[in-house]
């Protein structure tokens, strides 16, 4: 099965870790066609062990390796084809000038308390949808000018997340469609 890792805190907040070093160390625990995309985070190989299972293996290799703990989202090929399709909002509203949709990647559903705080959030530039695992955020501002922040998001959700620009999630959707799956020549 192909899946798609995606790490939190990777090349942010002073943790610099080199592309080569993340692939070596997924090989190292036994995944196949190990590629990155973009220095972001974003890990692509394909294993027949469960997202569960392969959360936590990658989790414990890369902080024995790294350091540091490094939180991992792992979502199967068409999970992702799905999630990348979904429209969380109305094609006007994310297309308009200075307006970017984000995903964040989340292991479960938050409870429907904390859900209900984030989308009350009293912000003119943000709004938000829930769908299965996954948070759309819908941001008409500068990221740097929105008061809303991944750390804000954690407190709030009582849950660790990654975001990714939707069209980097799109781009990783396309780049999986030209790639051969395992046990394939």
């Amino acid at each position: 099965m192909r899946y798609i890792a995606f790490l939190r805190a990777i090349n942010v907040g002073g943790h610099v870790v080199k592309m080569e070093q993340l692939r070596a160390v997924f090989r190292a625990i036994g995944l196949a066609s190990v590629e990155t995309f973009i220095a972001s985070g974003n890990v692509i190989f394909d294993s027949e062990t469960n997202a569960k299972n392969l959360e936590s293996g990658i989790e414990k290799a890369l902080e024995k390796e790294l350091g540091y703990e490094v939180v991992t989202f792992v979502r199967l090929e068409a999970e992702l084809a799905r999630i990348a399709a979904y429209e969380a909002f109305p094609a006007s509203e994310v297309g308009k000038e200075g307006s970017t949709l984000f995903i964040g990647f989340l292991r479960s559903q938050p409870k429907a308390e904390a859900q209900q705080k984030l989308l009350e959030f009293p912000n003119a530039a943000d709004d938000f949808r829930f769908h299965a695992r996954e948070l759309h955020w819908l941001c008409r501002t500068r990221v740097s000018d929105s008061p809303f922040s991944g750390a804000w998001l954690e407190k709030l959700l009582e849950m660790r997340t990654t975001v990714r620009n939707v069209n980097t999630v799109r781009r990783l959707v396309a780049r999986l469609s030209l790639r051969p799956s395992l046990g394939t020549p």
